[in-house]
């Protein structure tokens, strides 16, 4: 069964086409790495797969819900971190998540910190627990890297392989490298 699908999808950014013409089709377990420097079109095909901005051409097809990682980790600095996860949980019917997610991303110790309290890559790896604790089975991860230390991204790529391994698929794009063992790659 297919998960995520473009069928030969554009997008563009005002009069400039970024990418055309693209096709995949990510069924359980799959995965698709987006590649190119920045300002090429990876988010544009991030928020294409998420419903957030229409294809210029082409279709695309979800066949599930879908967790968005952006660049705003999208999390209430003033309450502590695990309220802040468990508001996004609860609205995704998950809210039994939230711990191992924190325990997942190795940060379930500043369940009672503040969010605005967390570091840079603090804040990241809670984003990526929001997108964990979720269970969505499409997760859709815009330069998910960034502010990560090795064994930060070490935590994030064993959290993209379990959840390939439970039959979800994962859309990276990064100009960073990130382990995604038999990917589909799309360079932009």
């Amino acid at each position: 069964m297919s998960l995520l699908a473009f069928d030969r999808v554009s997008g563009a950014r005002g009069q400039w086409v970024l990418f055309a013409d693209l096709s995949f089709d990510l069924g359980a377990g799959g995965a698709l790495l987006v590649q190119g420097p920045n300002g090429v079109g990876k988010s544009t095909l991030v928020r294409i797969a998420a419903g957030l901005l229409p294809p210029t051409e082409g279709d695309v097809t979800r066949g599930g819900a879908v967790a968005l990682l952006g660049e705003a980790a999208a999390l209430d600095p003033q309450v502590p971190l695990a309220r802040a996860l468990g508001f996004w949980a609860g609205l995704d019917g998950a809210r039994d998540g939230v711990a191992a997610a924190l325990a997942s991303m190795g940060i379930g110790t500043l369940a009672e910190v503040p969010v605005r309290m967390l570091s840079t890559g603090q804040r990241r790896r809670a984003a990526i627990a929001r997108v964990i604790a979720s269970g969505a089975p499409i997760w859709l991860l815009d330069e998910p890297a960034n502010g990560l230390d090795a064994a930060s991204l070490e935590r994030l790529e064993a959290a993209i392989a379990a959840r390939r391994a439970d039959g979800g698929a994962v859309l990276v794009a990064s100009h960073v490298p990130v382990a995604l063992p038999g990917a589909v790659m799309v360079t932009l």
